[in-house]
């Protein structure tokens, strides 16, 4: 999963810059600035940038007649849906500056998860690069000395050292084919996730990996259940909140579901028991839904179930990294032993002979 496609469906929304926009404006209009000024004094304090002229519009739009959700509903690409839909329910409550403070909290909580998540993802990712900088050089400059050397011997190599010849004469005659076929293969895969039965296939898989498909339902649920309670506290209706919220999901199975629980909402089912039956999101999270239901505070419900996801990917985010550092070293290791023993057998074979 990478991180552009799970911040994508969320536009710019999780930028730096815009979380400390919404805080700032969220202050100011608390402290009884009129928006329009307080959108001015925002933007003047903003360094010049996308952000900058974008505000900028949305204030001439203010200015022009528009309503604030309307003005950024004219910037997709900064403003995500659920941004814009909160932004309305707190004109229409009355409620602008409260509904800001938890959009700005909103941001950054989605921020924090991912940075852990890229966090984990970035010494793995070094090690890797780092191990085929070091076997690229190997390869290319220190094994094909001792190769030369081997070659003039002119006695039978060890069966290691010979399929460390093969395959770096294979390499530096066919490498370009290497590259070719790696390049095809990237495209023909990137082609088939494309598709919506690429897409679903591959989200599937995902879910059923050991470690990782639960990770990435953790990660998925929570920031379902954080953007949905957050919409239904900031007075969304329960079936534009799903509507919007549904759109913020990357993966497709879950998406599916959450389609299949809107459609039975909309005939006057309860939302807990088709999110159930969908065999998708956990006991823990249809339960705390029900309760949610039953006592009127759905949107409560859904922060402690996104509290709680969040910790547990902290904690398995954390676990992952622990176990992850041992292995890649550990197969690093291997590989440059392998290297190693294959090109140090004949030198000690001939050591013997001459002794």
């Amino acid at each position: 999963m990478s991180p552009r496609r799970w911040g994508g469906r969320f536009g710019r929304s999780g930028h730096p810059q815009l979380v400390l926009t919404t805080r700032q404006l969220a202050t100011l209009i608390k402290a009884g600035m009129p928006l329009l000024r307080a959108l001015r004094t925002v933007s003047d304090q903003l360094d010049p940038g996308p952000l900058r002229d974008i505000l900028s519009s949305v204030a001439h739009g203010v200015e022009s007649g528009s309503k604030f959700s309307e003005a950024l509903s004219r910037h997709p690409r900064w403003f995500a849906p659920f941004y814009v839909n909160m932004v309305r329910a707190g004109e229409v409550g009355g409620l602008l500056a409260e509904v800001l403070l938890r959009l700005a909290e909103l941001l950054e909580r989605q921020a924090h998860v991912r940075h852990r998540v890229r966090s984990a993802l970035m010494y793995p990712a070094f090690v890797m690069i780092a191990s085929v900088g070091l076997l690229s050089v190997l390869v290319a400059f220190v094994v094909p000395t001792f190769l030369g050397m081997f070659t003039e011997l002119g006695s039978t190599l060890p069966l290691a050292t010979r399929l460390l010849i093969d395959l770096c004469t294979a390499l530096r005659a066919w490498w370009w084919v290497v590259l070719l076929g790696l390049f095809g293969a990237g495209a023909c895969l990137r082609l088939f996730l494309q598709t919506s039965s690429g897409r679903r296939r591959l989200d599937r898989v995902t879910l059923r990996l050991p470690v990782v498909g639960s990770l990435v339902e953790r990660l998925v649920i929570s920031r379902f259940a954080r953007t949905f309670g957050a919409l239904l506290g900031s007075g969304v209706p329960i079936l534009s909140a799903l509507d919007t919220v549904r759109a913020t999901v990357t993966n497709t199975v879950i998406r599916e579901a959450l389609q299949d629980v809107e459609q039975r909402l909309k005939v006057g089912e309860s939302l807990a028991r088709p999110m159930e039956l969908s065999g998708v999101f956990p006991p823990m999270v249809t339960r705390m839904v029900a309760l949610g239901e039953e006592t009127g505070q759905l949107d409560r419900m859904l922060m402690q179930v996104a509290q709680s996801y969040e910790q547990e990917v902290d904690v398995q985010l954390a676990g992952l990294t622990q176990l992850l550092e041992p292995m890649l070293i550990l197969l690093v290791g291997a590989v440059v032993g392998f290297i190693v023993i294959a090109m140090f057998l004949p030198l000690l074979s001939l050591t013997k002979l001459l002794g």
